[in-house]
């Protein structure tokens, strides 16, 4: 593989981990820190992510990388479901 091969590669897949973690990370957003469905969220997206790795014949030496737009994704799932909660309350009527 050439160099630009190898670099468009691994920003399909960054983007890919990225896209992937965000509707996790905002499933994960309410959960209790440490508990089985935390783990889940976290972890179910890697072998996909693995996969596609895998497919492009990319090496170990793009996973942190992959790493960086899969925490990406789920910082920014997070804060989306964090806005969407705000964004609830600010809306719910003010009962006497």
């Amino acid at each position: 593989m050439t160099f630009p091969e190898i670099a468009i590669s691994t920003f399909e897949v960054t983007l890919f981990a990225l896209a992937i973690n965000l509707p996790f990370g905002y499933l994960r957003a309410p959960t209790k820190k440490f508990s089985i469905a935390w783990f889940l969220y976290i972890h179910l997206p890697i072998p996909a992510i693995f996969l596609l790795r895998k497919f492009f014949g990319l090496g170990y030496e793009i996973i942190p990388i992959i790493i960086a737009g899969a925490v990406a994704g789920q910082i920014i799932g997070s804060r989306l479901n964090k806005k969407a909660i705000r964004e609830k309350k600010a809306r719910a009527p003010i009962s006497s």
